[in-house]
């Protein structure tokens, strides 16, 4: 192992954690800030047709859901998904159960439900980095949306890794966990092009 000299300085860096993350206050305009890994990461604002698909799905999602009093959708809010990772799942899905997780700024666990919407800087970090993140924190359902092929893939937490729950695009119909009586037309999601 190499000598430092004297000349040399230390650098101590520290993690910083979900408590201390938390009590930043809000992100500042046009910045989304998740902790990855102890780090703040910013990724930019979403784009329109992200915002179409999230809240044409959030709209079907929270009308199914309340109409069965199942539990509660969230959109975009500081989810822990370990001592210092805070991310932010596009659509967030609580089981009535698990409602004691909701905290008063973040969710204390692992939601029933994420959902991400790939945008075109993110499909290494949701297919990838997300992926790992949400199966290893117990999510047990994940879904990835990607706009630019117009397809779904849902995946179930079974024995600690997701399995492939079932798949569709362009106009297809899919019934996918947690909630299989519900009918969900891929075509409602994709915004219309002018």
């Amino acid at each position: 192992m190499p000598m430092l000299s004297a000349s040399e300085p230390i650098i101590n860096t520290v993690m910083m954690t979900a408590r201390q993350f938390l009590q930043l206050g809000e992100d500042p305009p046009g910045v989304r800030l998740e902790l990855v890994n102890g780090e703040i990461a910013a990724s930019p604002s979403a784009n329109p047709n992200h915002s179409f698909i999230d809240t044409r799905l959030r709209r079907l999602l929270d009308e199914y859901v309340e109409q069965h009093d199942l539990g509660q959708i969230f959109g975009d809010v500081d989810t822990i998904f370990g001592p210092h990772d805070v991310r932010r799942p596009d659509v967030i899905y609580f089981s009535k159960p698990r409602l004691h997780l909701v905290g008063p700024k973040a969710f204390e666990g692992p939601p029933d439900l994420c959902v991400e919407i790939i945008s075109p800087s993110s499909t290494l970090i949701d297919r990838r980095d997300k992926y790992k993140l949400y199966e290893a924190a117990g999510v047990a359902h994940y879904w990835i949306i990607d706009p630019e092929p117009r397809r779904l893939e849902a995946f179930r937490l079974e024995n600690s890794a997701y399995t492939p729950a079932g798949a569709g695009h362009d106009a297809d119909v899919l019934h996918l966990p947690p909630f299989p009586e519900l009918a969900i037309p891929l075509q409602r999601l994709w915004r219309p092009q002018t």
